[in-house]
């Protein structure tokens, strides 16, 4: 093949034909597109990541790496021991969980209680150690509440509630619920407002006093590698002891994200599908206004491979540099929503305030690879065709 031939034709094929300027308008049309579908699919990939991650981040943190667990058997001081042991690198939070009533004035409010150790809870809860940051010595029945709760309870730090458990006790010839004062000494801000109107902290000792309970509820596990790690968790522990990872607590919201991406991308992708088709139909169109230059040059000893090789390299060049500049004005779009407050979100309902964009590596590869894809099934049915020319009948007849 005469590839100097080929890129002289196609030289000459690209620039503006007066007698034809439909074609060339439809060229471009077929370039906008293209290059328009793949920066929207870049940074709407971006912006979806992004999300995912904030919201990973946030069940991480409120929902633990890897949590153990009482089921038929209670998690005590000795199982938390023998962890220890075993792993001393990982980082130990035992906790007790129970329900409860705040009532504050009038208000009455139910939260999920967490008993836990102060200092060791902040090793593994950035969000709650720094709620507690400036409190030096917290007291025995010291509570930290979430943010929206302390909000909607109209009280100070210092302020003493009421503390209604779920757990009942023995009165006269009867049963009453416990019932404890305790002080609310800071809240903690998630930025999930099922977590910050629903969640509590005390001080674990203050609640194995209240409950009178001396197992745990669990202890919550922070583990460089959760998702090897539990496996070597549950091998050392009883088969009585239930063991949980956080994705797993958190599965099928993770699956509907996953699928709402995967259907974000396939209909974005649809774009760049539709603005191919632009290509198909120029290079259709110039190969009806060429049909006498190509059944010449065929005559002149063109193959058919070179009649080829023009127009499919000529709808593969508009179709390339249609990503490349896509890619790089998508590239331009995460920067500019990284760097600048341009999109504002709600916080209570998104958990952050800035738009977060995360674009992975693995997506911008994908997009490109499908956009070319597309571009060069589109450019090879019109090169096809213009090989396919009738010579005799076309240099007879035209």
């Amino acid at each position: 093949m005469n590839k100097k031939f080929v890129n002289f034709v196609i030289s000459k094929y690209l620039r503006f034909d007066k007698k034809h300027p439909f074609i060339y308008i439809s060229f471009i049309l077929a370039f906008l597109g293209i290059l328009t579908g793949v920066a929207t699919l870049i940074i709407a990939m971006g912006i979806m990541n992004g999300m995912d991650k904030e919201f990973e981040k946030k069940l991480k943190v409120m929902n633990y790496p890897i949590t153990v667990y009482s089921s038929l058997v209670n998690v005590d001081e000795n199982t938390l021991k023998f962890l220890k042991k075993h792993f001393p690198n990982y980082k130990y939070s035992p906790y007790i969980e129970t329900s409860a009533v705040i009532q504050y004035n009038n208000n009455l409010n139910g939260v999920l209680l967490y008993g836990v150790d102060f200092k060791k809870e902040s090793k593994i809860n950035y969000i709650f150690a720094d709620a507690i940051k400036n409190i030096k010595k917290p007291g025995l029945f010291d509570v930290v509440l979430g943010q929206r709760l302390f909000n909607s309870l109209g009280i100070a730090k210092g302020e003493k509630v009421i503390m209604i458990f779920s757990k009942l006790s023995p009165m006269g010839f009867g049963i009453a619920p416990l019932i404890k004062k305790v002080k609310v000494i800071s809240f903690f801000k998630s930025g999930l407002i099922a977590y910050d109107k629903g969640i509590a902290y005390i001080n674990i000792e203050g609640l194995k006093r209240i409950l009178h309970q001396n197992y745990y509820s669990g202890i919550h596990i922070w583990t460089p590698n959760p998702f090897k790690d539990i496996e070597k968790i549950k091998k050392i522990l009883p088969s009585g002891i239930g063991v949980i990872g956080w994705w797993q607590q958190n599965g099928n919201f993770f699956a509907a994200l996953k699928m709402e991406k995967r259907a974000l991308f396939l209909v974005l992708m649809l774009i760049i599908i539709v603005a191919s088709l632009n290509i198909i139909s120029s290079l259709l169109m110039m190969i009806m206004s060429k049909r006498k230059e190509i059944a010449l040059m065929m005559s002149l000893g063109a193959s058919k491979k070179e009649i080829k090789a023009i127009f499919l390299k000529l709808g593969m060049i508009i179709g390339v540099f249609a990503i490349i500049t896509g890619s790089l004005l998508g590239l331009l779009g995460i920067w500019v929503l990284e760097n600048f407050d341009i999109i504002k979100l709600p916080a209570d309902v998104y958990g952050v305030s800035r738009l977060p964009v995360d674009l992975s590596l693995i997506d911008f590869i994908l997009i490109n690879i499908g956009a070319f894809v597309i571009v060069l099934f589109s450019s090879i049915y019109p090169a096809k065709k213009a090989s396919d020319t009738d010579v005799l009948e076309t240099l007879r007849y035209e």
